[in-house]
């Protein structure tokens, strides 16, 4: 793991990995255990009545959790917390699924989750396009705009990261799950990998529906069905937000516009144009226009070769 130190990443100390680690590990252990109770007490309630429960409990849980850990001054890793997320959920089909599917099914999934690890470990690492600047000032002294002696490149869409204390190239946004910025030089891979992560999560859902299906297993027979019904149901919810957010950078893409600025954009100049003001108001209103849009082909094109 790594972890910013004037204005430079190191990697983290051996122990202090190790303990976020764990913690992240056991916060998985808890979410999963905790949205059992879903499945174990609403066993009669309907799929739309479940979902919502499942995602109040699941916020209930996480917040909670954080609370605690702030409380106890322990920290814990976003990036882990989805890595030991993947393996409970591999382990759940492997053990209590995996046996009611067919065989090239089997294969489809466990080759979807070794890419998905693959991947998460490549977005964890990859350089998202940080521009390399040397300056005496203190990370208390760099502003989002400029910093001694360097001016935010328009060519380039070189925005500051308040996360990493650092410019990037093509700044979408910070990615907590992922521990890194989205920029650039890893734009597509992001995209890459949360569509994979939608796949794979699809795929799980089909197997355990195939699954009790096929056993004609009842949730309340035994903890296993319940384990493999909650895992199900964690999977669906992270196909809904997802999906919601895979939809918002698609059209991001399209358009040719990056998350930061659209948020932003009263910061950045290029995005601002000043708006005829009605009769008898004094003020002037500004507009957001974005001038990096080339049309929905060419703005495709763009950023499918943003690493060339």
């Amino acid at each position: 793991m790594l972890a910013q130190s004037d204005g430079r990443w190191e990697p983290l100390p051996y122990s202090s990995s190790i303990a976020r680690c764990t913690v992240s590990c056991i916060s998985v252990f808890l979410t999963q255990l905790a949205l059992c109770a879903v499945p174990l007490f609403f066993t009669d309630s309907p799929l739309l009545i479940q979902l919502p429960l499942s995602a109040l409990l699941l916020l209930l849980v996480l917040g909670f959790g954080g609370w605690f850990r702030r409380l106890l001054g322990i920290q814990a890793s976003a990036p882990a917390f989805v890595f030991f997320s993947i393996i409970i959920t591999w382990v759940v089909y492997v053990f209590i699924i995996r046996e009611a599917i067919s065989r090239f099914m089997d294969i489809v999934f466990n080759a979807e989750v070794v890419i998905l690890i693959i991947g998460l470990f490549r977005i964890m690492s990859k350089d998202p396009g940080f521009v390399v600047h040397q300056s005496s000032c203190s990370s208390n002294e760099v502003d989002d705009i400029s910093v001694v002696g360097f001016e935010v490149q328009n060519e380039h869409r070189v925005r500051y990261c308040k996360s990493c204390r650092a410019y990037v190239k093509g700044f979408d946004h910070h990615c907590p799950a992922f521990g890194n910025c989205i920029g650039q030089s890893n734009h597509v891979l992001f995209m890459v990998l949360l569509l994979g992560f939608l796949t794979t999560e699809a795929s799980y859902i089909v197997c355990a529906s195939q699954c009790k299906r096929s056993t004609g297993i009842q949730l309340e027979a035994n903890p296993s069905a319940i384990l493999a019904k909650s895992t199900m149901i964690f999977s669906l919810l992270q196909v809904l937000w997802q999906g919601l957010f895979l939809a918002w950078h698609v059209y991001c893409v399209c358009f040719n516009i990056r998350t930061d600025d659209w948020v932003n954009w009263k910061k950045y100049p290029e995005f601002q144009m000043s708006a005829s003001s009605q009769s008898g108001e004094n003020h002037v209103r500004m507009r957001f226009i974005n001038p990096y849009d080339k049309g929905i082909v060419d703005n495709v094109k763009e950023f499918l070769t943003l690493n060339v």
